[in-house]
């Protein structure tokens, strides 16, 4: 039994050190940085809204779309770029697959399209 608990010992170390780094990362920063932010980082940044207002404020829907269409176009090269790196070794059904899904991302754009997400006034 004792053989078997040393085979572990490697396991509970790195778990030891791992959770001795991270949590100096989070408790060094809280005493070496400064805390008293100037005006000038408190204006607003690239967003256009104050850095601290009310969570509530109305805010369009359409930066949601956008971001939802931004994420679903980074996962398509994502997919697409290992996907024509091994297409010579996967096969047909590999290509119809893609073909399929493709397919599928495009009816999402053209009804995103066809409803006015991506118009701005």
């Amino acid at each position: 039994m004792d053989r078997l608990l040393l085979e572990y010992l490697p396991i509970v170390i790195f778990i030891a050190i791992a959770a001795v780094i991270a949590s100096a990362l989070v408790v060094i920063p809280f005493l070496i940085a400064p805390s008293k932010p100037d005006p000038e980082k408190l204006s607003a940044y690239e967003c256009g809204f104050n850095a601290f207002g009310d969570a509530r404020m109305k805010f369009d829907v359409r930066f949601y779309l956008v971001s939802i269409l931004f994420i679903i176009f980074d996962l398509e090269v994502a997919f697409l770029f290992p996907w024509a790196i091994t297409l010579g070794a996967t096969g047909v059904f590999a290509f119809w697959s893609m073909v399929v899904f493709l397919a599928v991302l495009t009816v999402g754009f053209i009804y995103e399209w066809k409803k006015g997400a991506l118009e701005w006034e």
